[in-house]
């Protein structure tokens, strides 16, 4: 009797089978979003969202992360506020960018220096 090895199914192309798309199984570290006002050198502020804090304020601080930034550096972190899911956090994105300079400032606890 001869050997055989069973047959191993190709990896599949399709990208439903790829781990991220599997419940409990991401590839993406686990973490909560996250939405932040950086203070720029010029006294402007520019809203994002991330799930990696650190490496998003490395990446701007690199110039490597905005447009808008990159040319405003040095940036500071000025707030941070969790949310639940990405969905969660573009929308509270939006709605930060849509207030006027003075609410953002009473956001952020006060006026610009």
């Amino acid at each position: 009797m001869s050997s055989t090895k069973p047959k191993q199914k190709p990896l599949s192309k399709n990208p439903g089978n790829h781990p991220s798309k599997q419940p409990g199984k991401s590839t993406r570290p686990a973490g909560r979003w996250l939405v932040y006002l950086l203070r720029c050198r010029d006294g402007s502020l520019y809203t994002g969202i991330t799930n990696d804090l650190p490496k998003r304020l490395k990446a701007h601080a690199a110039g490597k992360a905005s447009r808008y930034t990159r040319s405003r550096l040095p940036v500071t972190l000025a707030y941070t506020e969790p949310q639940p899911s990405h969905s969660a956090a573009l929308k509270r994105e939006a709605a930060i960018k849509k207030l006027t300079r003075p609410q953002k400032d009473r956001l952020l606890g006060g006026p610009n220096d």
